[in-house]
């Protein structure tokens, strides 16, 4: 044990390294000086000034909108940025934008670039109708072999004007958590566990719900504390979120409990932070620091009152950070203050961080390890989203069918393995436990018990705990209603129950 305390304070020393530099690649207003390499097609588009500023206008008129690309376009040199995260902006108004087809599409600045292994599209989108100037933003890791590139400005799949203008791109370097070398630690807390299977949790604690688990051998919870998800401009109110927050902290005494008589683990996951999300999706604590500190006293407050509780595994700092804008504190550095905080009150309690992007793998090129013990990574794995996420958010048309080309990609299960492979590079570089919090396919998409199969079956090659999204929580994924939403047998359970009984 003293050999332990004195690795993590080794650790604790030679962390704190976690500001990045940062720096311009490209930006532009508009101005006649900066139009250089523009491809500027006069059909659609044309720079004129708007609101007393120059602006790219992009205007497609009715019925023209099934040719999918209307984009201004300029060429960029990516090579020097290969193992940077860039930060895209823009300011952008629109005019009667209609709604696309798919989620994906409709107004965009786009970076597009190829690797040796792929073709890559990152955008940051706008909302449809009619809107006022607003700032949209979204990130790209360029990774190795990232060469020239594209930055697409326009409508995708869209009709409507839009003006656009202050376009920004801006590097951040990776920041140095841990030396050259490192390897993740862990004590015989977590070395000890069992390989955990399970579920998210229901959107509220039923007992017989608990029983229900017990019955199938699952042996983990991702017990989510959540409101308002998907929702802009919530838990503003910080003392009516607090009032909120205790109140669900009762509601967790109970699944505790209850879980502690059935041997089941309970992943604490903070679903809804305080300050919630802006109108980009990215947590407003990052930029808030009343938000911050707020969220630093929540988890020290559950780590005394829950240590040394048996059936809590660990906790969630965060469900699926975005952070698309610079900023000092950023998603990496508010997980590694929180967790530090913690550390303080219980030396080993397992804490599981997320990477940026919605704990997307492709965001884990960026991401660096912490230097505490028991830091576990977990990851969310919907890709390919528009196979898993069909007829939730676009308009259902010819369902996307599993395995088969999707996104203009095979996808089968070596697919998957390749969309998983930063996860798992991850791990292997710095010998990192790896959970994945978050997997599904909508109940009614074509093949998704295979999908389920193949995805579970590389959880298990590779040694993962994993738990599936979601359990009796949402209509589009409970593995007990069928395509039509009727109770039945489905095989999407049977995938399930065959892992879970692999439990001991």
């Amino acid at each position: 044990m003293k050999k332990i305390l004195l690795l993590l304070l080794l650790l604790s020393a030679i962390g704190g390294l976690l500001s990045a530099a940062e720096k311009s690649v490209y930006s532009c207003s508009f101005a006649p000086e900066e139009l250089a390499g523009w491809k500027i097609p006069p059909a659609f588009a044309k720079v004129e000034t708007v609101d007393g500023a120059p602006a790219l206008r992009v205007t497609v008129k009715p019925g023209n909108e099934t040719k999918e690309q209307h984009f201004a376009i300029r060429e960029i040199d990516l090579a020097p940025y290969r193992g940077n995260q860039l930060f895209l902006t823009y300011e952008v108004k629109g005019e009667n934008v209609s709604v696309p087809p798919k989620q994906w599409n409709g107004v965009k600045l786009m970076l597009h670039f190829k690797t040796p292994q792929e073709e890559v599209w990152r955008g940051a989108g706008a909302p449809t109708g009619s809107f006022g100037w607003r700032t949209a933003s979204a990130t790209a890791f360029i990774p190795a072999g990232a060469t020239a590139g594209t930055i697409n400005l326009g409508l995708q799949s869209s009709s409507g004007t839009v003006w656009v203008r202050s376009v920004k791109i801006t590097a951040s370097e990776p920041a140095a958590t841990v030396p050259e070398g490192f390897r993740a630690v862990y004590t015989d807390r977590v070395k000890r566990m069992p390989r955990l299977r399970g579920v998210m949790s229901p959107n509220s604690f039923k007992p017989e719900d608990m029983d229900e688990l017990k019955r199938w051998n699952a042996n983990l919870i991702r017990w989510q504390i959540k409101r308002n998800w998907g929702r802009a401009g919530t838990e503003l109110d910080l003392e009516e979120y607090l009032r909120w927050f205790n109140g669900r902290l009762e509601e967790l005494d109970k699944v505790l409990d209850k879980c502690g008589e059935l041997g089941i683990y309970v992943l604490i996951d903070l679903h809804t932070p305080p300050g919630g999300r802006d109108e980009t999706g990215n947590m407003v604590m990052f930029y808030n620091p009343v938000y911050r500190d707020a969220f630093y006293a929540m988890w020290e407050q559950m780590a005394k009152r829950y240590k040394d509780h048996p059936a809590v595994w660990g906790c969630n700092l965060l469900n699926e950070p975005v952070q698309t804008r610079p900023t000092e504190d950023d998603y990496l550095s508010v997980q590694y203050e929180a967790a530090r905080r913690i550390r303080a009150i219980d030396p080993e309690l397992p804490v599981i961080i997320e990477s940026n992007n919605s704990s997307s793998p492709a965001a884990f090129p960026a991401l660096r390890p912490l230097p505490l013990a028991n830091i576990i990574y977990q990851a969310h794995m919907y890709a390919p989203y528009s196979y898993t996420h069909q007829g939730i958010y676009d308009r259902r048309a010819e369902p996307v069918v599993y395995p088969g080309v999707i996104e203009g990609a095979p996808y089968d299960r070596e697919r998957l393995k390749r969309c998983l492979a930063p996860v798992r590079e991850f791990e292997k570089k710095y010998g990192a436990k790896i959970y994945i919090g978050e997997f599904s396919a909508v109940r009614y998409a074509p093949g998704a018990a295979q999908y389920l199969e193949e995805l579970i079956s590389i959880f298990e090659e590779y040694g993962w705990d994993w738990s599936y999204h979601a359990f009796r929580e949402s209509p589009y994924w409970d593995v007990e209603l069928d395509a039509e939403a009727k109770p039945a047998e489905t095989d999407r359970r049977k995938v399930l129950l065959k892992y879970f009984r692999r439990n001991r």
